[in-house]
């Protein structure tokens, strides 16, 4: 009995143990998974940082100034165009030629230099044109084909999109004497103008309307026109004068005047250049009113070659009391640059 009973004992003491131990066991084992899971949260909340360090600056943004001596351009306000032409006309016939015909030489040339200055709202032109010609024909002294010294300035400040205040002064001349000759060939020749006999200069303040590059009208509400007339041995020659008082040398017009210049390509090679000018002088009749009329059409052959027609249209009762007028048609050498 005694025997059994320290059995029962020893079991039971047995299995208390082994439960405690049990027991033990898993709260440890509990523990180590909760530490390694807390460890684990805490390397996601706070990452490691890249092992390479970035530096970090503001952006700033500031204006920085180029020296113009580095660039490799020039601004120039200025533009300049030269025109020179040469026109040769020849004909020859032998003595017993059956259709007849005259031996003939004729030589012309022109200048145009053309020169401006833009920079808004200011600009400044000056056209000059020179034009001379002349002809001979067997048996015949050498003639005048064409003469003629035109010169233009013109200062203009933009008052708004298409109109300017101007200032112009212009002067218009010509080389060589000129003769009026005797049809039937019996007469002499007798001379009729000369340098600065007639000359013209013209000062002009106004208003100049320009919408297109091409066209460009001007309205001279004040206007004065010195006419020269230097050589006194045409005054029997010319009654009129050129409306120069004989025994005087030069008379002044206070008047108004209309410019209306036309310059454009008109077709592929083919220009048209028109100049018509209006003068009208204070405290005359309507009938001293002067018109002119200049216009040169040109086509471009090739690069040098070029045929052109000038034509002049004239009314001034101070030379004539009829339309006066000029046409010439050319084939000749043009060089234009640049």
């Amino acid at each position: 009995m005694l025997k059994t009973g320290f059995s029962f004992f020893f079991l039971l003491s047995l299995s208390i143990a082994l439960s405690a131990n049990g027991q033990t066991t898993d709260t440890t084992k509990r523990d180590t998974v909760k530490i390694d899971t807390n460890l684990l949260n805490r390397y996601r909340i706070a990452p490691r940082p890249n092992s390479i360090p970035v530096p970090t600056r503001p952006i700033q943004i500031q204006q920085e100034l180029i020296p113009v001596t580095m660039l490799d351009y020039k601004v120039s306000y200025w533009r300049k165009y030269v025109t020179l032409g040469l026109n040769f006309n020849q004909a020859a016939f032998s003595n017993n030629y059956s259709a007849g015909g005259v031996t003939a030489v004729a030589l012309g040339t022109n200048l145009i230099f053309r020169t401006e200055y833009n920079k808004a709202p200011f600009s400044y032109s000056t056209d000059l044109n020179l034009l001379y010609g002349k002809s001979k024909n067997k048996g015949q002294g050498a003639r005048k084909t064409n003469d003629r010294i035109f010169l233009d300035n013109k200062v203009a400040t933009q008052m708004s999109a298409h109109w300017f205040f101007f200032g112009s002064l212009s002067f218009e001349s010509q080389f060589d004497k000129g003769f009026q000759y005797d049809a039937a060939g019996v007469n002499p020749p007798v001379l009729i103008s000369n340098l600065m006999s007639p000359g013209y200069l013209t000062e002009s303040i106004g208003f100049e309307y320009k919408p297109a590059k091409y066209f460009d009208l001007r309205l001279g509400t004040g206007t004065a026109r010195q006419t020269f007339v230097l050589d006194t041995t045409i005054y029997h020659n010319n009654p009129g004068n050129y409306g120069v008082t004989p025994g005087k040398t030069i008379h002044t017009d206070i008047a108004f005047q209309m410019v209306a210049i036309f310059d454009k390509d008109i077709a592929k090679n083919m220009h048209l250049n028109a100049r018509y000018d209006m003068f009208v002088p204070y405290g005359k009749p309507l009938a001293y009113v002067r018109h002119r009329m200049d216009a040169v059409l040109a086509a471009k052959v090739n690069r040098l070659i070029n045929v052109s027609i000038n034509g002049t249209l004239l009314f001034d009762k101070n030379t004539s009391n009829d339309i006066q007028g000029t046409e010439g048609l050319s084939l000749g050498i043009l060089y234009k640059f640049p």
